[in-house]
């Protein structure tokens, strides 16, 4: 070839590289969708490897190396790295072999393009790990990067859809074990000190990396033929012992299950789980390693039906993750619901085997309805999906929606496809985007292919859409004579929810009597139905929405199934809510009644939170005293009368969080004091933390001793560590629980979010919540930082924990100051005040009778 041919081919290639690289993102705090778009097109083959020598004090450095290799598709201006700490944390920069200038702009660290090559590139970083999200603590520390932290710890490309391979090696004191991704490839110990090297992991997204070190107790067990280990730090031996055969059976049973539904085995190398005290979430899906809250495995050992069963699909939940999130990941955090929604959804049917003696149709309503209305009822409702700009503002996407709307929403739509249709649906979606990612219009798309139904207009109004609809029933204008059921959309747009759900009039013999479909503004109602009276709608629970309600059904309710008693349950409260039935206390009598007589463990749960909530936020204070007597009487007669196999924890817990005369006190105290057994009343340790304080709080004058007992007779550290943080909420001095609240301003103050929230829940009790309402301006100014701090569940937790139990007009009024003070509000952060509010805001209306 001649040096022309040569020269002018190298001109081609310079023209069409340049011509696949567009410039170079603007650089500005977070990760923007831009950037994250331009990078996905121009980075592959992302490697990681990772070095943390962790110091045994936790308040010390932790100096770390990353070295970053990639292969770049062009050159095309300088690379950005996310890295959200000071400057100060760098200590050098090589890429591509030569030094580097230490330069963080606007969360960046900013690779220069003279320095990167077009294919592959090798970045090697030194620098001091930010510890925010390495939640570190006296003898052990755990990772949670979900969904953009990161970068926080590390620089990095944080973004879900540049997934990588991750080798890491963590240097720990003496005596810690740990646990990552993945296997572990070799443990030296020199002198204090041990080095633990982990092979390299499968790819995956970088919110999924992880690992924890400590003191952790390890059990080790093959379950079908698969090895995994629990790692767990709790002290009591029987507690731990009473639990692991089924903790392993039931992370066993859904492998199994999950490899039989999808048809593909489990995807990643080894499959281990962490069970840590107080951890922000009750689970968090690493592959390898996933991380647990130690309390909603280890139970007591009279367990309930229903603690058995949210620990079986809390277990079933992680596990369907690695399939459906890991496996497959979504390209960007505005569809990361649709991880969510496929856990939940493959948990409820999982864990069905599990329990034949529960009805999983009732099981159903009363998981996902309650919390999914909670929100949907509010002014600050939000859609299934939502728009998201920045990775930054990925957490306030989290919430009941995504977790309990979107399941009802996915049971939809395998009804409409058909169960073989769906579950082909998704095998093709799990194949065809395996170690990959998907975004949920692709999900559509192959469902759509094989059913008949209009998928995407489907998907605009139950996926795209916030809030729900109403239900009314009138007269015909088209047809006189027929009755109606028409629907209202709760924001009053042009809209219909197309469902099904079934239909009952009396005399309410077993089995639905009618299957209504509604698709369209008004339907007409069968006329057998049309003249009975009361109709109970939504009797299977398959709807979703306001439905007429009448308390005259309620009289019929031993003859009605388990799952039509659930959803009268939740209709009824969403109506006494909306205001559509009569006043509180009709309806506290008639759950007080249900809780004198019905048997099933899941129904009791559900009209015993609603009860409380009634109870303590909606009857007025002489109303309150008036019902008191009652309220003990039938809380404790289910303490003393329950199987001791069945409800009689529910029961206690009832009671001891309601109870208030100075009889139940002298009970309660009796209790703590161990001084009173009762078969199936063996209080465990954190059981006896939260009835200190309760009495406490009931009983001012002895708080301190009853602080002061309960510290000498805790053993496990954590445990007791614990108690000595919420402490001071705890005090009879309003002094000092103003201090202690004003500490919660500073960052390090909140480190542990479980804590905070239960310190908060106390100083926000019911039996102080007017001296509580000082509080509620400074939650409101604290709640951006909050947001940027803290985990995602944090922000909606902080405002309820606080907003959620006033009820008085002085507190609606500084709600709705602070959002008149602040038009130009962060909009997601907006929503999440007036969901947390709606709770306020209705109480006030229903106590006074009036709009607050």
């Amino acid at each position: 070839m001649s040096v022309v041919a040569r020269i002018g081919g190298t001109f081609l290639a310079l023209i069409l590289a340049s011509a696949g690289a567009s410039a170079s993102p603007p650089i500005e705090p977070g990760v923007t969708r831009g950037l994250a778009q331009w990078r996905a097109t121009q980075l592959s083959d992302i490697r990681y490897q990772l070095l943390f020598d962790i110091p045994a004090d936790p308040a010390a450095a932790v100096p770390a190396r990353v070295i970053i290799s990639f292969s770049l598709k062009a050159v095309a201006g300088d690379l950005q790295l996310d890295y959200r700490a000071p400057p100060d944390t760098l200590q050098s920069i090589r890429v591509n072999g030569k030094a580097e200038p230490h330069r963080i702009l606007r969360e960046h660290i900013v690779l220069p393009a003279a320095s990167l090559v077009r294919g592959q590139n090798r970045v090697t970083i030194e620098f001091l790990a930010g510890t925010g999200s390495l939640n570190r603590n006296p003898d052990y520390l755990y990772t949670l990067f979900v969904p953009d932290r990161a970068r926080s710890a590390f620089p990095l490309f944080d973004q879900p859809d540049l997934k990588a391979t991750w080798e890491l090696t963590l240097v720990t004191p003496a005596g810690w074990t740990a646990v990552a991704n993945a296997p572990l490839a070799v443990s030296r110990t020199t002198g204090n000190r041990v080095e633990h090297r982990f092979q390299p992991s499968d790819l995956i997204s970088s919110y999924l990396f992880a690992f924890a070190a400590g003191r952790f107790d390890t059990v080790t067990r093959k379950v079908d033929g698969r090895s995994m280990t629990l790692y767990h730090r709790e002290t009591d031996g029987n507690k731990v012992t009473r639990n692991l055969d089924d903790i392993f059976e039931l992370h066993g049973q859904s492998l199994e299950w999950l490899e039989h539904y999808t048809g593909i085995d489990y995807p990643f190398q080894k499959f281990d789980f962490v069970l840590v005290p107080d951890f922000q979430y009750r689970g968090m899906e690493h592959p390898g390693a996933i991380l647990y809250r130690a309390s909603a495995l280890l139970l007591d050992p009279t367990p309930s039906r229903q603690e058995l069963l949210r620990r079986a699909q809390l277990i079933a939940h992680e596990t369907a993750h690695m399939w459906f999130g890991n496996l497959v990941t979504m390209r960007w955090f505005d569809d990361v619901w649709t991880k969510e929604v496929f856990a939940n959804f493959m948990a409820d049917k999982i864990v069905n085997p599990a329990f034949p003696e529960i009805d999983h149709d009732l099981a159903f309503i009363a998981t996902h309805y309650p919390r999914a209305y909670r929100v949907d009822r509010t002014a600050g409702a939000n859609p299934i999906r939502q728009p998201l700009r920045n990775l930054n503002e990925a957490g306030q996407l989290y919430g009941d929606i995504i977790y309990h709307k979107a399941p009802i929403m996915m049971r939809q739509l395998e009804q409409m496809s058909g169960k073989n249709t769906f579950r082909q649906g998704v095998r093709a979606y799990l194949h065809r985007f395996a170690h990959a990612n998907a975004s949920w219009p692709e999900l559509v798309d192959i469902l759509d292919k094989s059913s008949d139904a209009a998928l995407g207009a489907w998907s605009s109004v139950w996926v795209d859409t916030p809030g729900r609809p109403r239900f009314v029933t009138g007269a015909s204008d088209r047809n006189p004579g027929t009755s109606i059921l028409a629907q209202e959309d709760a924001a009053g747009l042009d809209r219909i929810w197309p469902q099904r759900f079934g239909l009952m009039a009396p005399p309410f013999t077993p089995g639905i009597a009618w299957q209504l479909v509604s698709d369209r503004p008004a339907i007409p109602l069968p006329p057998e139905a049309a003249s009975a009276t009361p109709l109970l709608f939504n009797a299977d629970g398959y709807g979703y929405g306001l439905f007429p309600a009448d308390l005259a059904l309620f009289d019929n309710w031993p003859g009605l199934s388990a799952a039509t008693r659930g959803s009268l349950l939740v209709n009824a409260y969403e109506n006494l809510l909306h205001g559509s039935l009569t006043g509180p206390q009709a309806y506290f009598r008639i759950l007080l009644g249900i809780l004198g007589r019905e048997q099933d463990e899941l129904l009791l749960q559900l009209a015993l939170d609603q009860l409380s909530h009634v109870y303590q936020y909606l009857l007025l204070p002489e109303v309150q005293a008036a019902e008191t007597a009652a309220l003990e009487a039938i809380l404790w007669q289910g303490v003393l009368e329950r199987p001791v196999d069945s409800a009689r924890k529910l029961f206690f817990e009832g009671y001891s969080a309601l109870a208030s005369s100075p009889a139940a006190m002298d009970r309660l105290h009796t209790i703590w004091s161990r001084k009173w057994v009762q078969d199936g009343l063996e209080l465990e340790e954190d059981e006896l933390i939260a009835l200190t304080g309760r009495l406490a709080i009931r009983l001012p004058e002895k708080a301190s001793g009853l602080i002061e007992v309960q510290q000498a007779r805790t053993a496990n550290p954590d445990n007791r560590r614990r108690l000595i943080f919420i402490a001071p909420a705890l005090s009879q001095e309003a002094t000092v629980r103003d201090a202690f609240f004003e500490s919660l301003a500073e960052e390090g103050n909140r480190q542990t979010e479980p804590w905070v929230l239960e310190a908060l829940r106390l100083l926000h009790h019911p039996a102080r919540i007017s001296e509580a309402e000082r509080y509620l301006l400074p939650v409101l100014e604290l709640l951006q930082e909050i947001q940027v701090t803290g985990d995602i569940f944090f922000p909606g937790e902080w405002l309820r924990a606080s907003l959620a139990r006033h009820h008085s007009a002085a507190a609606v009024a500084t709600v709705r100051a602070f959002l008149a003070d602040h038009p130009d509000y962060n909009h997601q952060l907006r929503m999440k005040i007036l969901q947390s509010a709606d709770a306020l805001f209705r109480a006030c209306r229903i106590r006074s009778g009036k709009a607050c």
